[in-house]
């Protein structure tokens, strides 16, 4: 079987590393199928956003493995990184991809805990006297 590409994807805490190859169209995520791993329907469909973009993605199998963070950053990690794999795959699926934002990688991370405070935001009383 012969690997068609390899890419990253990340979001907050989360990594996946998508492999697609060529095959029969299984979707595999750390040995499960999509709907057995994620079990939310609007998680599944978020994360196989991009795949509506690729023409023949009844021909190609997708290995994922992730890893961290919770189940809407692994989501989102794991679309980010079939984004990429399949702009490696062919480069003319890259406009559509940009323009669709499936390439963006989110920016937006836990923010860190501040010392001598009891959170990243919060604030110990202030006492005047």
């Amino acid at each position: 079987m012969k690997n068609l590409s390899q890419a990253t994807g990340r979001r907050k805490e989360a990594v996946a590393r998508v492999s697609i190859r060529e095959g029969e169209g299984k979707r595999l995520v750390n040995g499960k199928s999509f709907s057995d791993y994620f079990q939310r329907e609007a998680i599944i469909v978020h994360a196989e956003e991009p795949l509506k973009v690729y023409p023949s993605v009844d021909t190609v199998d997708v290995m994922i493995d992730v890893k961290g963070g919770g189940k809407h950053g692994q989501a989102g990690a794991v679309r980010l990184g079939i984004a990429r794999a399949l702009a490696t795959i062919d480069p003319a699926l890259h406009k559509p991809l940009r323009d669709a934002g499936y390439l963006s990688r989110d920016p937006r991370m836990k923010e860190r805990k501040k010392y001598g405070q009891p959170g990243a935001r919060k604030r110990f009383q202030f006492s005047k006297r």
